[in-house]
């Protein structure tokens, strides 16, 4: 039986003007090698493009290579710009050093540069269609660029743009794509240009920036070259969009639909999120376009364990798919405990742990336009819900910690991450994924701040263990908590502030119960469903 994945994509939702985004986005084929860009004159004329950006900013000037010093490698990367509207902004050929040679003290030193959280980027989005504020996106040219270089550091001259028999090498000037230190010097140039603009860099996320005055706000996030805007003010959003045009040349990709690799739909509903183009092409090249698609990520009650007496598989092949389904995360927590148990097996693969990965891709393509609804109605709370899996990992006995957090009804923060330590009781277990909780809840409730929106009640945090919420309410149980002290005055302290408040529920409405275990298929759909997951391509 053939399973068309056109039984499972429906584009019937959308607008005709959505439809021709969406359209150009899934046709675009991009070069995956310099030959194969070779034969393409858009793309010749785009790598000819950049050779002269580059040469136009002084990024380099030729020189022979000094005794003692080796030059870094450098190679070519596609990509290519889609307005709003879904025709070709244009095709980009960036050239990218081969940074991963470079020697620490010798031609770099300082590398680290934050990139905005996806945390950070679905709560700016959530907190935006709630207030109903314009969201736009940029995109910085040749952003690296801009950064100033101060170690001496040498390239080999591009791949096809060397003349016969040249002996010098590029001697770098200012930052270029791939080199450690780049990133840091171009957020620091950006950085000091956007506090020049009165702005504010917010202290729970450096990537968010924040500007204020007369009842004007509006909000910049950072992502690299990557750009989002949003603010209650359009004539104010255009002014900023002026200035950094002005001080380091941006495109303009107008309403925001597609941000690294994360489609954006708006509806009457609110903003849905989703990955479907980078789901197919997983599908695409996996080679499981055609498979039968499962209801569920994950066999229920299924305890992968080493597997030593399976067949291995290839390694590469594997850490490969994982790594990319990792990234899927950004929008699908009903696959983000079947991707953290499989990302326990890298370092050596085994048949049974394929077998499970293919069953993910499998759910996957019954479900590729599935994301989450950031809704526009109803209250601007948080809420919490945390569980955990005693004794879940069948080698280590370690727990499985999960939570998500809600925003107005829409997911905004979820995470399964195996325990440090083992706990001796399921009572220990639920208070330790109640702490983590409680960490990512006051971090949170602090970036809203910076978003313009007060919370004056308690969080409520549903947890389903009755002996956990006792321990975070009361002072007692010495014997089941003097080896879990530091977790109880923690979550205690923040009990007494009122910044949580512990609340009951049923197990088996406990929506972070998806976070650490296998589910079949009626409770998934319907732990889903109160989630607020969406599938605007699910056909009708």
């Amino acid at each position: 039986m053939v399973h068309s994945i056109s039984h499972f994509v429906s584009y019937d939702k959308f607008s005709h003007s959505h439809k021709a985004f969406l359209a150009a986005i899934s046709s675009n084929q991009e070069p995956s090698c310099f030959e194969q860009a070779t034969q393409d004159e858009k793309w010749r004329n785009a790598m000819h493009q950049e050779i002269k950006a580059l040469e136009k900013n002084g990024t380099w000037t030729l020189e022979e290579l000094p005794e003692g010093k080796r030059p870094i490698d450098s190679k070519w990367v596609y990509k290519t710009k889609f307005k709003s509207n879904g025709e070709v902004e244009r095709y980009k050929a960036r050239l990218v050093a081969k940074g991963f040679t470079q020697m620490e003290g010798v031609d770099y030193h300082e590398t680290f540069a934050p990139v905005a959280k996806l945390v950070t980027v679905r709560t700016l989005l959530a907190v935006a269609t709630k207030k109903n504020w314009i969201i736009h996106q940029l995109d910085v040219n040749n952003a690296f660029l801009h950064g100033d270089l101060d170690e001496e550091v040498y390239m080999k001259i591009p791949k096809g743009f060397a003349k016969e028999g040249e002996t010098r090498v590029c001697r770098l000037r200012k930052s270029l794509y791939g080199l450690k230190q780049a990133s840091r010097n171009w957020y620091r140039k950006l950085t000091k240009f956007l506090i020049s603009l009165n702005f504010k860099q917010s202290k729970a996320d450096h990537s968010l920036f924040t500007y204020q005055n007369g009842g004007v706000y509006v909000a910049i996030l950072v992502y690299v070259d990557d750009v989002i805007i949003v603010g209650d003010n359009f004539d104010k959003i255009q002014q900023i969009k002026q200035q950094l045009d002005n001080e380091f040349s941006i495109k303009n990709l107008g309403p925001l639909k597609y941000f690294l690799g994360i489609e954006v739909a708006k509806t009457s509903d609110g903003l849905v999120l989703s990955q479907r183009k980078y789901i197919l092409d997983i599908l695409q090249d996996t080679g499981m376009l055609g498979c039968r698609p499962s209801a569920f990520p994950f066999e229920q009650g299924t305890k992968l364990d080493k597997g030593e007496e399976e067949a291995r598989v290839d390694a590469t092949q594997y850490r490969r798919l994982v790594e990319r389904l990792l990234y899927l995360q950004a929008t699908r927590p009903d696959v983000t405990y079947a991707v953290n148990v499989l990302s326990q097996f890298v370092s050596d693969p085994r048949q049974n742990h394929l077998q499970a990965a293919n069953r993910v891709l499998r759910y996957l393509k019954g479900t590729p336009g599935q994301g989450i609804l950031l809704p526009r109605q109803g209250p601007s709370n948080l809420t919490a819900y945390c569980d955990s899996d005693w004794l879940g990992c069948p080698f280590t006995r370690r727990s499985r910690t999960g939570y998500l957090l809600l925003f107005g009804g829409g997911p905004i923060s979820w995470k399964t991450k195996k325990q440090s330590v083992v706990s001796r009781s399921s009572a220990e277990a639920e208070y330790r994924a109640m702490a983590s909780t409680v960490s990512e809840v006051l971090w949170v409730r602090w970036l809203l701040k910076d978003m313009q929106v007060q919370l004056t009640t308690p969080t409520s945090l549903f947890c389903d263990n009755q002996a956990a919420r006792h321990i975070a309410n009361n002072p007692v149980y010495h014997e089941r908590t003097k080896h879990v002290e530091m977790d109880c005055y923690f979550v205690r302290e923040r009990v007494e502030t009122r910044d949580i408040e512990p609340q009951p529920i049923e197990s088996k409405l406990q929506l972070a119960d998806l976070l650490t275990k296998g589910l079949g298929t009626q409770q998934l759909r319907s732990l889903l469903n109160k989630m607020g997951i969406h599938d605007l391509h699910a056909p009708s």
